[in-house]
């Protein structure tokens, strides 16, 4: 008999859809067991019409908080009483927070970024980025490199309809850290993407290349565009090691996969909830190893 939870044990979740596949459930609730925190974790499948009611319970059922994930993260920043400044920018969340009936939205995959490239030891402030993409962890990405001090951000793109959402990002950057240089590229100029990695930090690949059916494919088209000590950065963790990281690793780079933006990510959204750190080695070592 499950002895954890009690009549007073506080509820927090997931909405999107599908959301059966997710690993949140296991991951929070084993954090909230190790760190003897009396909450429980569920995931619910929710359409996009049904966020407004999903975001009514959040009230109603007094939980402290719920994540979000797709096609839910757009709509449901339309019901927040405050946003992040990140959550502003983007115009999606991926966390929500249950201040006493006033629900705070941030988006936490930027912060999963960065708080990844420093557990390797690379810090962002000062750099150059190359982040391809321009989807919701792409956009999260580019924000939070900016907010965090990044000194130039390029971004590679397919010319597509989306593209105009891109460069309109990439507006909304400039109004808010206007310090911060920021270039929009089609992702098919194979010639400035080449210009571009020559004089960058890191790179990040931020697109669905990589994953199946793709993982035979690369958003870098060249390998002799890599270079020793160059950081390369997958956002895609399956498979671990993509095409691309593949790649980078044998001509000497700095190569950091997917998993631990997907686990730093949780951990922030965690701190949210809790106020406390997620035990982040033993998440690695349980869920991901």
């Amino acid at each position: 008999m499950e002895k954890r939870i009690s009549g007073k044990t506080g509820l927090l979740g997931l909405i999107g859809s599908p959301v059966g596949h997710s690993g949140s459930p296991a991951m929070y609730n084993y954090c909230f067991e190790k760190l003897g925190l009396d909450y429980a974790y569920l995931a619910f499948d929710i359409k996009v019409d049904e966020v407004a009611k999903a975001i009514e319970a959040i009230k109603t059922f007094r939980m402290r908080g719920c994540n979000v994930t797709m096609p839910c993260k757009n709509e449901a920043a339309k019901y927040m009483d405050e946003l992040s400044p990140a959550a502003r920018i983007i115009g999606a969340v991926n966390t929500i927070v249950n201040e006493d009936g006033r629900l705070i939205g941030h988006i936490t995959d930027g912060q999963g970024f960065v708080d990844n490239l420093r557990d390797h030891g690379v810090e962002i402030t000062g750099k150059k980025i190359i982040v391809c993409g321009g989807g919701g962890a792409a956009a999260a990405i580019q924000v939070q490199c900016a907010l965090e001090g990044a000194r130039e951000i390029s971004i590679f793109n397919i010319k597509d309809a989306f593209f105009e959402r891109t460069l309109q990002t990439a507006e909304k950057i400039r109004q808010e850290k206007p310090e911060c240089i920021i270039n929009v590229y089609d992702i098919a100029d194979i010639e400035k993407m080449r210009e571009e990695i020559a004089s960058s930090d890191i790179l990040a690949n931020a697109t669905i290349v990589g994953m199946k059916p793709m993982d035979n494919e690369s958003v870098v088209k060249d390998v002799a565009m890599f270079r020793s000590g160059l950081v390369v950065v997958d956002a895609v963790y399956n498979p671990k090691e993509t095409k691309m990281l593949r790649e980078a690793k044998a001509a000497g780079c700095i190569c950091i996969d997917g998993q631990g933006m997907l686990v730093w990510q949780g951990a922030e959204a965690f701190k949210l909830y809790t106020g406390q750190e997620m035990p982040v080695e033993e998440v690695k070592e349980l869920f991901f190893s």
